[in-house]
């Protein structure tokens, strides 16, 4: 598969977690910054974190809450993209809608969330109002996937309880923008790319456009950490070497085939947004320059350098 391999040498062994003391000073000075210019200011401070699929993601998100809760005394909730899916049904219906839009018919690119939900939810928080945190079951219908019915979902902000203080939100396609019509159909058109000529320019037109109802939560971050790839195929060999442990460990998972044909249908948003997320998700914001932490990892997943936009 265009030259990635499966080395035999533990996942474990090469995820080593080097990104937290590169983001933990970043954060904690752009919290100390927020506080001072805005000393009044009750409402929560947002982080959005976009990750690569396999990079460690979980790992530095799980340092960030512990520093910030713990160490910080911050009353600090993580949130993933992953649990604002849409419903089975309305995913159902979003696919047979579009019937030969393969980018729709399970969840994953943009447009399979549910977006007033999302900016409910942060509507809400931001207001300091009681809450409960979505929560999807991904195994729900033979791993179709369903949300998790509103008694399982965690209550934050109750009366008599501390308010969330940091709010991060984290996933894979976090701050990712719609591009212009005509940028699209450039990139589309470039004979090089990976997948987007599996893809008609509507197929891809239709999760552009659905992306710009993104804007609204991305516009609410005070801060932004992007962990990069050197080369964003490496997810291709990062979820072959995940898939091949949990074989060994579980006795079951994806086929390599299967990996292939899971990474194929998330990555053409790679291949149209993440060039859009380098160069900063707050262009244009004058006040939120210097509040985005780039950084870029290696084969082996540690980080060569590091960007501050």
């Amino acid at each position: 598969m265009d030259g990635v391999s499966t080395p035999d040498v533990p996942l474990q062994s090469r995820v080593v977690d080097d990104k937290s003391p590169i983001c933990i000073p970043f954060i904690l000075s752009k919290i100390e910054a927020h506080k001072k210019k805005y000393p009044q200011e009750q409402k929560p401070f947002i982080i959005g974190l976009n990750g690569v699929q396999g990079v460690g993601k979980t790992t530095l998100v799980r340092a960030l809450q512990e520093t910030l809760q713990h160490r910080q005394g911050l009353q600090t909730l993580v949130v993933s993209i992953d649990d604002f899916y849409l419903p089975h049904a309305e995913q159902l219906a979003l696919a047979a809608a579009h019937p030969d839009n393969g980018l729709v018919q399970y969840r994953g690119e943009p447009g399979t969330h549910d977006i007033p939900l999302l900016t409910q939810f942060f509507s809400s928080l931001l207001a300091g109002q009681p809450t409960h945190v979505p929560s999807y079951n991904k195994s729900a219908f033979s791993g179709l996937g369903d949300r998790a019915p509103e008694s399982q979902w965690q209550p934050i902000n109750l009366p008599g309880t501390p308010k969330i203080q940091v709010i991060i939100l984290e996933g894979w396609c976090i701050g990712f923008r719609s591009l212009d019509p005509a940028v699209l159909e450039t990139k589309w058109k470039e004979p090089d790319t990976r997948t987007l000529h599996n893809h008609t320019l509507e197929q891809l037109s239709f999760v552009n456009d659905s992306l710009k109802k993104y804007d609204v939560v991305t516009n609410m971050f005070d801060a932004f950490i992007h962990v990069d790839a050197e080369d964003t195929e490496y997810v291709y060999e990062w979820r072959l070497q995940q898939e091949k442990q949990l074989r060994q460990q579980m006795g079951s998972g994806m086929t390599d085939e299967q990996v292939l044909k899971f990474v194929d249908a998330y990555y053409p948003a790679y291949e149209l947004y993440c060039d859009g997320v380098r160069e900063g998700i707050f262009r244009g914001a004058e006040s939120k320059k210097g509040c985005q932490l780039r950084l870029v990892v290696g084969r082996d997943r540690s980080v060569q350098y590091k960007v501050v936009i």
